[in-house]
């Protein structure tokens, strides 16, 4: 019988069937080996333990200690400016001039005035001298007599009421002159030569700002939990309160590095505010060479707590897991352990851990993300922590 020849058909089936095969024997291994892998690698090492003074750090901003604005008592129009536009100018400086005329008239006129009272005063005065010899020598009636004293204490108000008038019209006349109240840095002019300013009242017109600049001020906001801590720190005796105290506080600019400018706290609110819920407090720095200006954004650190052991570990280290802070703990058995901590403040690029963990345990430092609650890694042992930059 003869041998039939392979049909197109099945010679097709044949060439399908050898990639399966090589798939097939491919899958297989890959599962064993899954099955067999080691668990994933990652670094570990000590927190570090150490002795620390803490400081809190906030963002803020400078404020000038005084703020004037400069107002005319006196109405009239502008005669004259003695100053230019964003000058530093000293307590006491000239700075605008209120055409003087009128009033130089009402102190001419007040004057006069006070003149005339004094002569109708000794005029009365003599009159009540000869009624007094008169009455002694019973030429004149005692009633006679009391209307000239009247007189005479008459003319002795109307001079009073006269000299009055005429401090008042001097006084009118040296407002007229318009001098810093304070020593600091003038704004620009508000209103030019010529025009006619009223002054003397709550509306009076605005003639220009001074801002004080040595010493300003820093304005804290804390949280009601931080202005918490440092109450409860108060009462154990580890901090006295900035109210009692002037705590130190130290601050720099966007572009500085450390922490060049050393202030004190000065002053703590009374109240929290309720709209933000947060402790406003103000730091007093000295600014004699007047870098700082108000409405400049800094930081700043405000002393926290005194020495005390402390546990430290780099950021990296930390996983947010909604609003709580955990670290990767690995045990004995090299399972790894989510372990909530609760957070203090950055010192020498570390943070502080406040609860949580002991200077004891291995916490995953590199390869986080590789590591799973509950399953086994392998640790390799790294240094302890160190201070960034040591």
């Amino acid at each position: 019988m003869p041998l039939r020849t392979p049909t197109r058909r099945s010679r097709l089936s044949s060439l399908l069937a050898l990639p399966l095969l090589a798939l097939v024997s491919q899958l297989v291994p890959a599962a064993d080996q899954a099955a067999t892998a080691p668990p994933p690698a990652v670094t570990v090492a000590k927190p570090l333990a150490k002795r620390i003074t803490e400081w809190d750090e906030y963002t803020g901003r400078f404020v000038a200690k005084q703020r004037v604005e400069v107002r005319a008592r006196v109405s009239g129009y502008l005669d004259s400016v003695h100053f230019h536009e964003g000058q530093l100018v000293e307590a006491g400086q000239l700075m605008f001039v209120i055409d003087q005329r009128p009033f130089i008239a009402n102190v001419e006129r007040a004057r006069a005035n006070v003149a005339q009272a004094q002569t109708q005063l000794r005029v009365a005065q003599l009159e009540f001298e000869r009624g007094k010899r008169l009455t002694a020598s019973k030429a004149m009636s005692r009633e006679t007599m009391e209307e000239r004293r009247a007189r005479r204490d008459s003319a002795q108000a109307e001079v009073d009421a006269a000299s009055a008038a005429l401090r008042s019209a001097e006084l009118d006349l040296g407002f007229t002159e318009v001098r810093a109240p304070m020593a600091g840095r003038v704004s620009d002019i508000r209103i030019d030569v010529g025009n006619v300013i009223s002054g003397g009242s709550a509306d009076s017109t605005l003639l220009t700002t001074i801002v004080s600049l040595d010493p300003i001020e820093f304005e804290i906001e804390a949280s009601e939990s931080e202005f918490m801590r440092y109450t409860r720190l108060e009462s154990a005796g580890k901090r006295k309160s900035s109210r009692d105290v002037e705590n130190p506080v130290e601050a720099r600019l966007i572009d500085e590095q450390g922490w060049p400018h050393k202030g004190r706290m000065t002053f703590v609110d009374n109240e929290l505010d309720p709209a933000t819920g947060t402790m406003l407090g103000r730091a007093t720095f000295a600014n004699p060479d007047h870098v700082l200006l108000p409405g400049m954004f800094a930081r700043a650190r405000l002393y926290g707590e005194g020495e005390h052991d402390a546990i430290l570990i780099p950021e990296a280290a930390i996983v947010t897991d909604q609003a709580t802070k955990l670290v990767m703990v690995v045990g004995a058995d090299d399972v790894v352990e989510a372990r909530p901590i609760a957070l203090g403040p950055l010192l020498d690029g570390l943070r502080v851990v406040r609860e949580g963990l002991t200077a004891d345990e291995r916490i995953i430092v590199v390869g986080v993300q590789r590591a799973r609650p509950g399953q086994k890694v392998t640790p390799e042992t790294a240094a302890p922590v160190a201070a960034a930059g040591k």
